[in-house]
């Protein structure tokens, strides 16, 4: 009686198998991007119908065609007397070379101390204590120390670009297993040749995805940074449109760092995609 149950039980598995493999093997009716772009046109008739409904007043949401109209017055006549592409490349310049200079100095940093004990030693209590610090929190030191000025929005978005990278750098060098290291004695590799031909490799995709937070987060910072003493950027012109009790504005200034985002972690997904050809294989 058991042989005939596990036969039984054996010959449904094999089935629920099979039909699983068969699904696996269907041909997608449809490409994911059709439902990509279902999700979006789902969204927007969501707001348009709460904006239709009257559930929300205008003055607090506006309506699709009304941040429709407010675009392009911002692209015609800018605003506060720049054009929105001048802000947009004021906070550009602001996340890019604080970026730059933080992963240049953090990638570094961080393969050194996951790579030696001695270094890991050194630089461990002290990120342990600046991890947990928001940026944000330094906002009145960079006023202080730097003035109103482009310096202390890029210092602030340097100190999070570096954070991040040095965290996912050091994880990266120290997390590499210990059989490539035996393969690489074997071989007869120097220390620096084992840094340079092992660790490095292995680390690459954990740095590109502390690259890719990094990126994410400074985008956000510097919008903190330009609600104090800036003059242009996305930043101040979401806090000069909220006082002013301009929404759309606000809306449109949070939908473009939304965009600008999504394009720049595109970017970083694609030079990953490039030159980490070996990652996961």
């Amino acid at each position: 009686m058991s042989i005939r149950n596990a036969s039984a039980e054996t010959g449904v598995e094999h089935a629920a198998r099979q039909r699983h493999t068969g699904l696996m093997k269907m041909p997608r009716t449809m490409p994911l991007v059709v439902y990509s772009i279902a999700a979006v046109l789902g969204l927007l008739l969501l707001w348009t119908a709460v904006t239709v409904s009257g559930l929300v007043g205008p003055g607090y949401l506006p309506t699709p065609q009304g941040m429709a109209t407010e675009f392009a017055a911002l692209l015609q006549d800018g605003y506060k007397g720049k054009s929105l592409w001048a802000h947009i490349e004021a906070s550009l310049f602001r996340t890019v070379v604080g970026f730059l200079i933080g992963v240049a100095i953090g990638i570094p940093l961080g393969l050194l101390s996951g790579y030696s004990k001695v270094v890991g030693a050194m630089f461990s209590p002290i990120m342990a204590f600046v991890r947990p610090i928001p940026p944000i929190a330094f906002i009145p030191m960079a006023v202080l120390y730097f003035g109103l000025g482009e310096t202390g929005k890029i210092v602030l978005i340097l100190f999070t670009a570096f954070n991040y990278a040095f965290v996912n750098a050091h994880a990266g060098a120290a997390g590499v297993p210990l059989a490539y290291f035996r393969a690489a004695q074997s071989i007869g590799l120097s220390r620096s040749q084992t840094f340079f031909r092992v660790v490095l490799p292995a680390a690459v995709p954990q740095i590109f995805t502390g690259l890719k937070v990094a990126m994410a987060l400074s985008w956000a910072v510097v919008v903190a940074a330009e609600l104090v003493g800036a003059q242009a950027g996305l930043g101040f012109m979401i806090s000069d449109a909220a006082q002013l009790f301009r929404i759309p504005v606000v809306f449109i200034g949070i939908a473009l760092i939304g965009v600008i985002g999504l394009v720049l972690n595109a970017l970083l997904t694609g030079a990953e995609d490039k030159l980490v050809h070996w990652k996961g294989r």
